[in-house]
């Protein structure tokens, strides 16, 4: 967490909505929309790390991936920087890519396997003329380093490495740019425990060595109020509850926040304290229930 609160904004949204079409009959007219980010009011400021949480299929990648343009919003307001975008036009991203960089969920998927290591830490670099092709090697050797592995594995293949390894490859990627933001989103879940914290403690030296600001994309709550500043709580593509981390673990206003912290298991050889666990399925974004 910050020592110091910086009150440069470097993303804001309002009223944020991300629809996809569902189509059917015979000639795949639109019959209603998957409503994954249905009116949502963010801030992230430098230096700051927020967490969104909520359970799977509430939307919070999809916002993690609306912010980065990833995905297009259908409606609302995105300011980077301050600037506000054009939201109609994918190409309004493209002045701050270099900027706002991700770490995806899958190791294993998230990096190309035709692809060197080198080919993928090179690549943005060149693109965004970060460095010269005479340097760019060097430079792709101490990235890796930076993340934790060695200059040595340059020449290798993903495929070489472990859930871990790549993980920290994709992190590597995300900081070559030298970016003000990062969406994490969802980094540690497809990782051995084991490995989970010191890919944890990597992300934390990074953001505050490079000063970075991260968007924590979470349902691990043990995690997100160990790093976080600010918490969005998120349920069928709303958020329901924000508030600083310590406020809201300790005094959590809404049920549903409640009802997650409620099945956070704790260390209790009585059996007294079982976690509670939230019945039922997460109703479908199409057909969103009243209230």
């Amino acid at each position: 967490m910050n020592g110091q609160a910086n009150t440069e904004t470097l993303i804001r949204t309002r009223n944020l909505k991300t629809w996809f079409p569902v189509r059917g009959g015979v000639f795949s007219r639109i019959r209603n929309y998957v409503k994954a980010v249905n009116g949502v009011d963010i801030e992230v400021k430098r230096s700051e790390i927020i967490s969104i949480v909520g359970e799977s299929g509430c939307g919070k990648s999809t916002l993690g991936f609306s912010l980065l343009g990833l995905n297009r919003p259908v409606d609302g307001e995105i300011s980077i920087f301050g600037d506000l975008l054009d939201i109609s036009k994918i190409s309004s991203w493209k002045p701050y890519r270099k900027e706002l960089q991700i770490i995806f969920q899958d190791p294993y998927t998230s990096l190309n396997p035709r692809h060197t290591v080198f080919e993928i830490l090179s690549e943005p670099m060149l693109i965004h003329r970060i460095c010269s092709r005479d340097e760019v090697r060097e430079r792709s050797a101490d990235l890796l380093e930076k993340a934790g592995l060695s200059g040595e594995y340059l020449d290798r293949y993903p495929h070489e490495f472990s859930g871990g390894q790549r993980q920290r490859i994709g992190i590597a990627r995300a900081i070559s740019l030298e970016p003000k933001l990062i969406v994490c989103d969802e980094v540690l879940s497809s990782l051995d425990v084991s490995v989970q914290a010191q890919i944890l403690n990597l992300l934390m030296d990074l953001k505050q060595e490079m000063g970075l600001s991260l968007i924590f994309i979470s349902h691990d709550l043990s995690v997100v109020k160990a790093v976080s500043d600010t918490v969005h709580v998120m349920y069928l593509g709303k958020i329901v509850e924000t508030a600083p981390v310590k406020e809201l673990y300790a005094s959590p206003r809404h049920p549903y926040t409640r009802a997650l912290l409620d099945a956070v298991p704790e260390m209790d050889t009585s059996g007294k304290n079982r976690p509670k666990v939230l019945a039922g399925e997460i109703p479908s974004p199409v057909n969103l229930p009243q209230g």
